[in-house]
């Protein structure tokens, strides 16, 4: 009998746990199937890449401002001003951390891996060393923990930070002024600005039309985001050759969907144990960040610095593609890891 008890006690336990995972692992798919949307107008002529431009300086300079500013302006969780340097304080740390792992790894394993140029060494670095920390967390966020959108949004700044500094000297050798440029970007401006706002109680100056206008327009920022990632995936799939990448790509899903996750969970984890800004939220958005594949923005620097766009194309696209199967499991990892 006792063989056959523990069956159906292990039996239950999976169908508990996949009960459990299944909502996470359906919103992982809805976010994807956007993004797969996105891939068919493309195909289709509908989204052409002639409008990209235009609809990403959209996005960037008016949608995703509205959404920052929303959630800063109505959230509660702005209420603890004090401890709100920590989420951007983490995110740049642990992305310019993926990024000193990423380029150890193909300075001293590079020739073996298949990095046999400075070039593919810096690329690959850039690549792996940076989630995609916007357009797929930030509905993941929204639909089940919206307590932590706000420390998402503020985390993401650093990361910002990490990548306009930092990254710009991995990808081109010199670390350049683009911090400036991220610090005068609209979403930057905007988390600022809203934060002083809310600090000095100045959100209720804002007429409920003017806040009503600005959430309508900040909910279209995620859906535009993933429909024009989806279009740009889909262009990128068709210029990459995938012959003699296999070490290559399987390097880069272990870096960035096995090593950065552990890391990241780990650091949070030390910080939990010593200090109460490791708070619950903060909890939930490195749980959010750990599960995520390579972001798609590093591939625009990699051209625009002349780099290998090969080796970016196999890193983006390979971690993307293991995205659909490794982020709910590094989500369902993080919840029990957490408890949260």
């Amino acid at each position: 009998m006792t063989p056959f008890l523990d069956h159906a006690a292990l039996t239950g336990r999976a169908n508990a746990m996949l009960s459990e995972l299944w909502p996470i692992i359906s919103s992982v798919l809805g976010v994807f199937l956007v993004m797969g949307v996105g891939a068919m107008c493309r195909q289709t002529g509908w989204l052409t890449r002639q409008a990209d431009h235009s609809l990403a300086n959209l996005t960037a300079k008016v949608l995703l401002p509205a959404l920052f500013a929303h959630r800063i302006l109505t959230s509660d969780q702005m209420s603890q001003f004090a401890t709100a340097w920590f989420p951007p304080t983490f995110g740049f740390g642990t992305t310019a951390l993926g990024f000193l792992i990423g380029f150890l790894i193909a300075r001293y394993a590079g020739h073996w891996i298949g990095l046999d140029s400075d070039s593919k060494q810096r690329t690959f670095a850039l690549c792996v060393g940076i989630c995609n920390y916007g357009y797929i967390p930030l509905p993941l966020a929204q639909r089940f923990y919206p307590q932590a959108e706000v420390d998402l949004i503020l985390h993401n700044v650093g990361v910002d930070m990490a990548l306009w500094s930092i990254g710009i000297a991995v990808i081109g050798g010199t670390s350049g002024s683009g911090w400036r440029r991220m610090m005068l970007s609209a979403p930057a401006v905007t988390v600022i600005v809203a934060g002083i706002m809310r600090r000095f109680g100045l959100e209720q100056a804002v007429p409920d039309s003017c806040m009503s206008a600005i959430e309508m327009l900040g909910n279209c920022a995620i859906p535009m985001g993933l429909l024009l990632s989806g279009a740009i995936i889909v262009d990128y799939l068709k210029e990459t050759t995938w012959s003699g990448s296999g070490r290559v790509v399987g390097w880069a899903i272990a870096i960035r969907q096995v090593l950065l996750p552990s890391v990241m969970i780990g650091i949070a984890t030390i910080i939990a144990e010593r200090s109460s800004l490791m708070s619950i939220d903060m909890k939930q958005v490195v749980m959010l960040e750990a599960a995520m594949p390579a972001a798609v923005f590093p591939i625009v620097l990699v051209r625009l610095y002349g780099r290998d766009t090969s080796t970016a194309l196999r890193v983006v696209l390979s971690t993307s593609i293991a995205g659909i199967l490794l982020v709910p499991v590094w989500l369902g990892i993080g919840k029990w890891w957490f408890g949260v």
